[in-house]
């Protein structure tokens, strides 16, 4: 993806081009639907576009924002669509009954936090916001947790590539480590409740 940082720089001549910051909200838009896409990359180029060019922190993190809320929205509102979908549909087996149901006890419970620490995981973040949909959550409380997620890592971000400074390479070094960490992470999560299930089911117990 070169091809996008590439893009950029050729508006750092000009400050807070409004071309370049269409990419990066773009960019931070397009990472909710399609996760495989570089967004993260393309952030970090921005905190260099602030430091090095003088650029606008206030229109670069504004611009990620609004990408990073608009994706998550739309993710959610494909999560409501699925939700309705399923309620005119009575008929739809049990065991996607109970699946949806458990969704929506446990966004009720711990919804917030999911959507929170949802920005920080790489990959799957996406995922978080359409269960969100599914489960029903409010619109106004959705907006708020994508606002504060978004916020915190966006904003540690630009602080991570101001302190690096013009070292790009360096900046999608320390990326790369941090998803390998979080990709770990999130498989240890996912081990941990495979095998809960799997005790579960052995010792005749309903899994949570």
């Amino acid at each position: 993806m070169d091809w996008l940082t590439d893009s950029i720089v050729q508006f750092v001549s000009q400050e807070n081009n409004p071309l370049g910051l269409l990419v990066l909200c773009l960019s931070a838009f397009i990472e909710y639907i399609f996760p495989p896409f570089p967004g993260d990359t393309i952030t970090l180029f921005g905190a260099i576009l602030i430091t090095a060019y003088n650029w606008s922190f206030i229109a670069v993190f504004s611009a990620v924002m609004l990408g990073s809320v608009g994706g998550s929205m739309v993710d959610f509102y494909v999560g409501l669509r699925l939700q309705r979908r399923a309620e005119r549909n009575p008929d739809q087996p049990s065991k996607r009954r109970k699946t949806i149901d458990k969704l929506v006890r446990k966004f009720e419970n711990h919804g917030a936090i999911y959507l929170v620490i949802s920005r920080f995981i790489p990959g799957v973040r996406a995922l978080f916001f359409v269960a969100a949909g599914m489960a029903g959550m409010r619109t106004r409380a959705v907006l708020f947790y994508s606002f504060v997620s978004a916020a915190l890592f966006n904003l540690a971000l630009i602080g991570i590539g101001s302190a690096v400074g013009l070292n790009f390479e360096s900046l999608k070094a320390f990326m790369s480590r941090f998803s390998l960490v979080m990709w770990i992470l999130v498989g240890a999560v996912i081990l941990f409740f495979v095998a809960k299930a799997v005790w579960q089911k052995r010792n005749g117990a309903e899994p949570e």
